[in-house]
């Protein structure tokens, strides 16, 4: 278990208000005066902080990578069914009342703690600095809320009971975030340090923004629809390389000497000089990561020694896959990053280097565990996924050991302690060469080659002779930030969400293709709260 700053979060958590998810709030119920000192502040900004850890260690990834090439999640003899929540994603057929979209709620409540301490620390006439740091996380619940449902309310106050929250354009809530973002930047610390891990900084909303940019054309256009990756022209591409180039001149990260797989790991943390926004995690004091127990062979826990080089205390579910057309991309001669998927025959891991060993991992009857690269149903079309509940069943798929399992941090109801990066400086490299490669101005000497190397470099993968393509750096996108919920966004910028992989097939008869699909449905919770917004085009 890890100690030090997640403890630390654990003390600021105990003295947290309770969130709300109406946006509607009664001004005169809220107390009017709050407690001036360092350590009232730090716990109420808590809150805010650390509001979206649950669904980020569940379901956000469920929602972003189930509906990217990275993953189809699988039934086991209508195990794992849940109602299709897993598998509709895979097929783009999200429905309004699926639990991988009930996060929703939580990132509203975000806005509105936000909110809250804004106001409660003096409003328009509080310290800039004092408040830039709820400021940043408003921002960023707005850039969340907007990528996945689209049109958006702007709420930057505390509305009252009587108020009508609406939804705004997409385009505008992307330069009402942009406003924002460059009026706060100032004001937030540039330190990097134990006490800033994974709260907002300076690089934190500079990474944001380089996000935004980078997606400006998709965000901009006259409707989810209309973007069209062929054509589309980006007006941000040098803003996006002026802050790509804050990030890096700052040298408060870099790639690091800590090997790839070890980033990701149950020891990860404020150390690791790649991250520059994450989310922590502690199995104990910090819950809900839970990557792990969804990506792990159903009958790892069977057997005294797992993959994982240690018996595990409790079960997996297995449920997600591995697309084939995805794992192909795992196949660069050296490459480390290789390592953090296992396929065919499987071999047992170092629970120290989490490298693979040269021996093999064997499953309950002594007999070698081999996973295929394909996945295939019991039944033809079937819409509920089921490869049967069987070990046949089970090896369905190449799976990911990069959110390394260790037992240790897998005995409280399977809950991780690895942290979730967020915003890496290996994503700035890679946005800066995709920036210029669309047409940006080449800055300090780089070229999309020399940037696109240095992540080659750092994997030990083969260096490129030539500038990179955009199929290139999708493709090195994948590989490097597989698991890391931004695959989706990728697809949509490069316009290869409507692409057939997985059974996301033009020929299965549930997988949906239309472009709207490129946003969410409104979550029917949330449509019961606010009747008066109008459910997404296509739901």
């Amino acid at each position: 278990m890890k100690m030090n700053i997640k403890s630390l979060y654990a003390v600021c958590t105990a003295a947290l208000l309770a969130g709300c998810t109406n946006l509607d709030v009664n001004i005169e119920s809220q107390y009017t005066e709050y407690p001036m000192n360092d350590i009232a502040v730090e716990a109420k900004n808590a809150d805010v902080y650390f509001q979206m850890r649950d669904p980020y260690g569940r379901r956000i990834m469920e929602a972003l990578s189930l509906s990217s090439d990275e993953y189809t999640a699988v039934s086991y003899g209508g195990g794992w069914y849940d109602s299709g929540c897993y598998s509709h994603p895979s097929l783009h057929d999200f429905k309004p009342e699926d639990a991988s979209i009930d996060w929703m709620n939580t990132v509203i409540s975000g806005v509105t703690k936000a909110n809250t301490i804004i106001r409660d620390l003096g409003g328009e006439d509080a310290d800039p600095i004092d408040i830039a740091p709820a400021r940043a996380m408003r921002a960023f619940f707005h850039f969340f809320l907007m990528e996945c449902w689209g049109d958006m309310f702007i709420l930057d106050y505390l509305p009252v009971s009587n108020d009508e929250v609406i939804r705004q354009p997409r385009g505008d809530v992307a330069r009402w975030i942009e406003s924002e973002l460059l009026e706060i930047i100032p004001q937030l610390t540039d330190e990097v340090n134990d006490n800033t891990y994974g709260k907002p900084t300076k690089w934190m909303a500079e990474a944001l923004l380089v996000k935004l940019y980078i997606n400006w054309a998709v965000y901009t256009a006259p409707s989810v629809d209309q973007y069209e990756a062929s054509t589309a022209v980006n007006e941000k591409l040098n803003d996006c390389i002026k802050y790509c180039d804050e990030i890096i001149s700052s040298g408060k990260f870099n790639l690091g000497s800590m090997p790839y797989a070890e980033k990701f790991g149950p020891d990860n943390g404020s150390h690791v000089e790649d991250f520059i926004y994450a989310m922590p995690y502690d199995t104990y004091t910090a819950t809900g990561m839970q990557y792990g127990r969804a990506r792990t062979w159903k009958k790892a826990g069977d057997v005294e020694k797992s993959y994982y080089g240690m018996k595990l205390s409790n079960s997996a579910g297995g449920y997600i896959t591995m697309n084939p057309e995805f794992s192909r991309l795992f196949c660069l001669e050296g490459d480390v990053r290789n390592n953090s998927v296992i396929g065919d025959t499987v071999h047992v891991y170092d629970p120290k280097t989490y490298q693979p060993t040269s021996e093999i991992a064997l499953d309950a009857n002594g007999k070698p565990i081999v996973l295929s690269q394909t996945v295939t149903l019991n039944k033809p079309n079937d819409p509920m996924l089921d490869v049967g509940d069987n070990d046949k069943g089970y090896s369905q798929g190449w799976r990911s050991v990069k959110f390394f399992v260790i037992d240790d941090d897998f005995k409280n109801g399977r809950n991780q302690s690895n942290d979730l990066p967020i915003f890496r400086y290996a994503d700035i490299l890679l946005t800066k060469a995709e920036a210029i490669l669309r047409g940006g101005t080449a800055t300090n000497g780089d070229t999309s080659m020399s940037l696109f190397n240095q992540i080659r470099e750092y994997a030990q993968a083969p260096l490129l002779e030539a500038d990179p393509t955009l199929q290139d750096l999708l493709d090195e996108r994948g590989r490097e930030f597989f698991d890391e919920n931004w695959r989706r966004n990728d697809m949509i910028r490069f316009g290869t969400f409507e692409n057939e992989y997985g059974f996301h097939r033009k020929d299965f008869p549930t997988a949906r293709f239309e472009k709207t699909c490129r946003i969410f449905p409104l979550h029917r919770d949330v449509m019961n709260l606010y009747p008066h917004w109008e459910q997404n085009p296509g739901y």
